[in-house]
């Protein structure tokens, strides 16, 4: 079903209603590592077990803060009673590891077998004294990195809403140390840095790093950030009330947007993301205007970043890009790459929520009508073996694609990408732009490499 507004507007169409996407449960394995004081649980099967020893493998040497728990037959046909077997494992890890929150992750089998994690999770909670949050992360009902957008929605709604005095006085302690030393006169000149706005809380996992420079870019416009949804420990989630504006930086967390809408009562920004230089500066500027405050220096550090990536523009202008869809991000990185000269005749994407991407949407078609080039066609959960179909007539230069599909892609001549890459990698903010042109121009570079060797031929001919 295909349904068009009208001829300069987006094209939307539906076709399979397949996910075909990495696991969701995958989540685990940058959330265990930005949570520090958390213990991921995954109840699946030894299918589940396999996939996350594999996902995981790159991580073999960080001591791991996830296990599964992996349901046998007895599980399945309901001999084994869920709760008891749920709590000597949670008594296990709270005696091995002193978690500060054990987090539930369900999986397609949980799904299945109508296990109710929901139900169970408040008794164990108050019985082994260690909070519990559930999230379904099942590759039934979600896509890639949709996983994390369950886990923190259920986190949104453990955040504090009053501070308790005990903690209030705990904090101003830890406050006046970290004055400590420092003249009244400085102390009251960095809060003076700040414009009087209300709270804003930013949600989305992202590398340290990353939260840093962002948090920074919103200083230098008076901003200040109350908090980050998650945030490196458990017991420091940000204070949520009615009226408090938060403000995402990925594109997958439309759960938790709505989340911490309707059951925080909060104010969303409806800003783009923070992908790109372009979608930097139009995320800043979107929380300025939410706040009365007028942008200062953003198009001179925008002309600054643009001017620093010629090296790595030169070599996609006037090339195209198609995405196959496989964790969520690929609005943004259309929109991106686009203004960097591509052209992008198809976006693949696994789940569209139009309202949460609203802003992305529109930054895309004003960036394309800008570029001069021709809006690309939308299609959610899409059809891969009609996909193919269309990459071999379009003559695209790089399909960006999920794990599955690229060997059998590049085997056939074409250039791809693995999507996955953009999940793992820092590409928020206006300095790691570079990043994501890094593995954009990877293929490309690596190409161009063999052809000046003669290798070319050569897989050629071997292949055929």
């Amino acid at each position: 079903m295909t349904v068009t507004q009208e001829p300069q507007a987006l094209t939307f169409e539906c076709e399979t209603g397949n996910y075909h996407t990495f696991c969701p449960i995958s989540c685990v394995a940058w959330l265990y590592q930005k949570i520090e004081d958390s213990f991921f649980l995954v109840i699946g099967t030894k299918t589940c077990g396999y996939f996350l020893q594999n996902a995981m493998g790159v991580m073999i040497f960080a001591e791991p803060r996830y296990a599964m728990a992996e349901l046998e037959e007895g599980d399945i046909s309901a001999k084994l009673n869920d709760y008891e077997e749920l709590k000597r494992l949670c008594l296990q890890i709270k005696r091995d590891r002193n978690p500060s929150v054990i987090v539930f992750i369900g999986t397609c089998t949980t799904e299945i077998i109508k296990m109710d994690l929901e139900g169970l999770a408040p008794k164990l909670e108050s019985e082994i004294g260690v909070p519990i949050v559930t999230a379904r992360a099942n590759g039934l009902d979600y896509a890639f990195t949709q996983g994390e957008d369950t886990v923190l929605a259920a986190m949104a709604a453990r955040c504090p809403s009053k501070e308790k005095e005990a903690e209030k006085e705990e904090r101003n302690a830890i406050q006046r140390l970290l004055n400590f030393g420092k003249k009244k006169e400085e102390v009251i000149a960095e809060e003076s840095e700040y414009v009087n706005h209300p709270p804003l809380v930013l949600f989305g996992s992202l590398p340290d790093p990353v939260v840093t420079q962002l948090t920074l870019e919103l200083k230098k416009q008076g901003i200040k950030v109350s908090g980050w949804l998650p945030s490196k420990r458990y017991t420091e989630l940000p204070v949520l009330e009615e009226g408090y504006y938060v403000a995402g930086v990925n594109p997958f967390l439309s759960r938790t947007a709505t989340t911490l809408m309707r059951r925080r009562k909060c104010k969303l920004i409806g800003a783009p993301f923070p992908i790109g230089p372009d979608g930097t500066r139009a995320w800043i500027e979107k929380i300025c205007s939410v706040f009365g405050i007028e942008p200062k220096g953003l198009e001179e550090r925008e002309k600054q970043i643009w001017e620093s990536l010629e090296d790595y523009i030169s070599l996609i202008r006037g090339k195209s890009v198609f995405f196959m869809g496989d964790n969520l991000l690929e609005i943004s990185l259309a929109r991106f790459l686009i203004r960097c000269g591509m052209t992008c005749p198809e976006i693949g994407i696994p789940y569209m929520d139009k309202r949460y991407q609203a802003a992305e949407l529109e930054l895309l078609e004003k960036t394309c009508q800008e570029m001069g080039v021709p809006l690309p066609k939308i299609v959610e959960k899409p059809d891969n073996y009609n996909q193919i179909q269309r990459i071999y007539d379009q003559k695209v230069d790089l399909v960006i694609t999920g794990m599955a599909h690229a060997n059998p892609l590049e085997a056939r001549g074409i250039n791809t990408k693995w999507s996955v890459e953009f999940t793992f990698a820092q590409i928020h903010g206006f300095t790691n732009a570079r990043d994501v042109l890094e593995l954009v121009t990877r293929p490309l570079r690596r190409n161009n490499s063999l052809k000046d060797l003669g290798w070319d031929k050569l897989v050629k001919d071997a292949i055929g």
